[in-house]
């Protein structure tokens, strides 16, 4: 539940282009941190989830000379995080986690609260 402060928490964060790379993965994280403190929004779990967003989008959705994007806005009391790939071509293929993997787990990693939605709509492929 995003917190009643009195401030115009509507507007969004601009669409903010970042490099493929982790590098570009670490200044969304940044940027997110500083967008949710000005809002005086809580960071988790928002944080953790653009984290695991922007590092999904750099290691399976990357093609060069493409920039992923990141968008942060509020909707009632929700926040929506959009992290758009440079892979628009090719959807999301979610597969269930195995025991003895190091990835596959997505937003599973995240701490409760935990989105109660999520999702990657069609279009441009954005994971949200």
């Amino acid at each position: 539940m995003i917190p009643s402060s009195g401030i115009d928490v509507t507007s969004p964060l601009p669409q903010v282009w970042l490099p493929p790379t982790p590098r570009g993965a670490r200044l969304a994280r940044l940027l997110t941190a500083e967008q949710l403190r000005f809002w005086r929004v809580p960071l988790a779990p928002a944080r953790q989830i653009v984290v695991e967003l922007a590092a999904n989008a750099v290691t399976h959705g990357r093609v060069p000379g493409r920039d992923l994007r990141l968008t942060m806005y509020v909707i009632a009391d929700a926040l929506r995080i959009e992290v758009t790939d440079t892979c628009g071509d090719s959807p999301p293929c979610p597969q269930p986690p195995s025991t003895d993997t190091e990835s596959g787990r997505s937003l599973g990693v995240a701490p409760e609260p935990r989105p109660p939605r999520s999702g990657a709509t069609s279009g441009l492929s954005k994971e949200t």
